[in-house]
Parts: structure tokens; C-alpha cells; sequence
């Protein structure tokens, strides 16, 4: 497969400013057990028949993985009211073969060394390049990407953006648990994947559309990349849609707050957007330091503080969250985003009812059971086969 940089530099110039699409992944569960089962070429298969999920449904790494799309939304208000259409039926139809879906950004006891590769053309070829590293990414996230006209914009929009992920990945950090035990983090899953794949997590500054197209070239001239989703970073231009696609969240335990996450990152988006085409001073922290911010993020999650580099100070994360929502203020109001987030999020609450009850299992079930109600509030019980 070849990377065509002129028919992606294309797509940005036929872009609309402020479309939406929303990518949730979910790990396939046993219903009984709750265990990881390599299912989703079976649900794949049964949701060809349905008119909706057919083209919404997308494989991710591992079998036992479901993605699905909303679509290009006109903005954050019809992608989410896509997506909502998108979750019932895939619910359903899991919950009809006695599989149910988990929503945390790693499953809490699953062995990966269990867990079976897909038979795609691109996964083999992620799996055959990166061997340990790909076999080992048994990870769940939420992404969101947002239409941005304009090639040099685009890049330009994540060069902006990239100072803003640690507060979005602190703010939905919702993976403490992996391989049994309290891992002592927040978001496990970032510090998996995004710590262990290549060309991933913080990108650098590019400046415009020429220096990342070099960027790009030069990795296809040394054989380093065959296609543009080899560049895995956290915020990056998406070569296909036109998009800036921010990858940095855990999926999230709840809808509400999938859907109120997305929606402040779509805010994010606009408002670097329109601060580029107006021309607000910006100047692009070095990566180191937005990097020490992940590592808070990924420690701490809202626990933690982060470091506001302009003022050189630490503050609490929910003090940068408030930054985050007075800048995106006049981007909100347009738009009609005004997210509420709960008092604790994912990471802490699992946290929280661990301490309580003592037992992962028991956690993750309530977990579950937490994501069934709200994911597909209209599907009542889940049967046990």
C-alpha cells in the first residue's frame, strides 16, 4: 500500500471546518465470565445484516476487539447522535450470543499472550514490524476527529493541540487495572501503547504541511512506514478524512462521559483552529516538557498536578482543567458544548470501589454493567447463555 501525500493534501483542501466522527473500542467479554474471547469476527459478520452497523463496525489489533464509527457528523451534536444509534445496535446484537463489552482503557486481568491477532492485510503487517510491542497492545480508546480545511492548517491546529493532551488524558484516565493488579497508575493503557509503539504519543511541532509531508516522505524513502496510520501520535492530521484526529482518551466507562469528553476535544480542535486562522500568538513547547505532563497524567491521572510551563508552576489537574474551558469558551458557546464531568472519574472510581469491595472482578462487573446502561439504556438484561 502506498501513501499518496498529493490525494491527502486533497483532502484537507475538500474538508468542512467543524465535522465530527467519534471512534469508541470495547473488548469483546464473555458474558458469564467476563474474560476476553476472540468474538469479533463474529459480531463483524452478523452486523453485515444490519443496514447501520455494517459500515460502522471496524476491527482493531486483537479478535477479541470491536470498534465502532459514527460517521462524519455534521458537528459534535450529530456524531454523538449517530454514535448513540451505533451503540444500541451493536449492544444488542452482542448481548443476543451472550457476549457483553467493556469500556476501560485495559482490561483488568486478561493475559495478552492469550488474546488472538486479526487476519488483516494491515494488522499483520503492525504485528510482523513490531512483534512484542503489537502483541502486547491490549488497549482501549476513544478518538475523535474533526475537520479542519486545509493541509498547512491542519498541522498547524496540531501543533496547538499538543500542550492540551495531558489534561484531556488526565481528565479521562479510566484504566488503573492490568494483569490482576492495581498497576499503580491511571491510564495503563497510555502508558502500553502510547509509550511502546513508535512514531507515537507527543508529536513534534511541524509548522505547516511541508515539513510533515518531508516528515512522511522521509520515513517511506528509508522503509520505516508504508502507510500514513503507521504514525500513531497522540494528536496527528488524518492523510484519509481531512481531520485532525485526537487519540490521546481511554474509552470511557460511560456514555455521558464519552460523549462530554469528545465533545471538549472537538471544542479543543475548534478553538486551536480559529486562534491559527486569527493569528493568536502561540508558541510550541518543546516535547520534553509536554512529555513530563503525560507521565503526571498517566501517574496521576485528577489526582495529580500538572505544570502550567507559561507560568513555570504546578497546579492541581482540575485547575487545568478550568484552563481548558476558559479558553475554549467562545468555540463552547457557538457550539453548544457545555460538558459536566462527575465529581471522580473512571480511573478513580475503580479505584475507589476497589478499596471498598476488594476484588477486581467484582469491580469490573459493576464496570460492566455500568457501560451496558448507559452505552444501550434501552437494553434491559443481558442473557447468560
Amino acid at each position: 500500500m502506498s501513501l499518496d501525500l498529493d490525494r491527502a493534501r486533497s483532502a484537507f483542501a475538500d474538508s468542512l471546518d467543524g465535522t465530527v466522527g467519534i471512534e469508541e473500542e470495547f473488548a469483546v467479554l464473555d458474558a458469564a465470565t467476563l474474560d476476553m474471547v476472540p468474538r469479533f469476527e463474529e459480531l463483524r459478520d452478523a452486523a453485515a445484516a444490519d443496514d447501520v452497523l455494517a459500515g460502522s463496525v471496524a476491527g482493531e489489533l486483537i479478535s477479541s476487539e470491536i470498534e465502532i464509527r459514527s460517521g462524519a457528523g455534521r458537528d459534535v451534536h450529530d456524531a454523538i447522535s449517530r454514535q448513540r444509534s451505533v451503540r444500541e445496535r451493536l449492544f444488542a446484537l452482542a448481548a443476543e450470543r451472550g457476549i457483553v463489552l467493556g469500556a476501560t482503557g485495559t482490561h483488568p486481568w486478561a493475559d495478552y499472550r492469550e488474546q488472538r491477532n486479526i487476519d488483516t492485510e494491515h494488522y499483520r503487517r503492525v504485528v510482523d514490524d513490531l512483534q512484542y510491542v503489537a502483541r502486547r497492545n491490549n488497549t482501549f480508546a476513544l478518538h475523535v476527529h474533526v475537520g479542519v480545511r486545509g493541509a498547512d492548517r491542519a498541522v498547524r491546529v496540531c501543533d496547538r493541540l499538543r500542550p492540551v493532551l495531558p489534561t484531556l488524558l488526565a481528565l479521562g484516565a479510566n484504566s488503573p487495572f492490568l494483569e490482576g493488579r492495581d498497576s499503580g497508575l491511571h491510564s495503563v493503557r497510555t502508558q502500553t501503547f502510547t509509550k511502546s509503539f513508535p512514531r507515537c504519543g507527543v508529536p513534534d511541532a511541524y509548522g505547516g504541511w511541508t515539513s510533515y509531508q518531508e516528515y512522511l516522505e522521509l520515513l517511506v524513502a528509508t522503509g520505516s512506514i508504508v502507510e500514513g496510520t503507521q504514525v500513531w501520535w497522540s494528536v496527528r492530521p488524518h492523510l484519509a478524512f481531512g481531520t485532525v484526529e485526537v487519540r490521546i482518551s481511554d474509552v470511557q466507562a460511560t456514555a455521558g462521559e464519552s460523549e462530554e469528553l469528545a465533545a471538549l476535544t472537538v471544542a479543543c480542535v475548534l478553538q486551536a483552529a480559529r486562534d491559527e486562522a486569527d493569528g493568536v500568538p502561540f508558541e510550541d513547547p518543546a516535547r520534553r516538557l509536554v512529555e513530563e505532563n503525560v507521565w503526571r497524567a498517566i501517574r496521576y491521572g485528577m489526582d495529580g498536578r500538572l505544570i502550567d510551563w507559561e507560568r513555570r508552576a504546578e497546579e492541581p489537574a482540575a485547575a487545568s482543567v478550568e484552563r481548558l474551558l476558559r479558553w475554549t469558551a467562545p468555540v463552547r458557546a457557538e457550539q453548544r458544548i457545555d460538558p459536566a464531568f462527575p465529581e471522580r472519574n473512571g480511573a478513580q472510581r475503580q479505584r475507589d470501589a476497589l478499596a471498598r469491595e476488594g476484588s477486581l472482578r467484582e469491580v469490573f462487573a459493576a464496570v460492566v454493567e455500568e457501560t451496558r446502561r448507559t452505552y444501550a439504556p434501552t437494553l434491559e438484561e443481558v442473557p447468560t447463555p
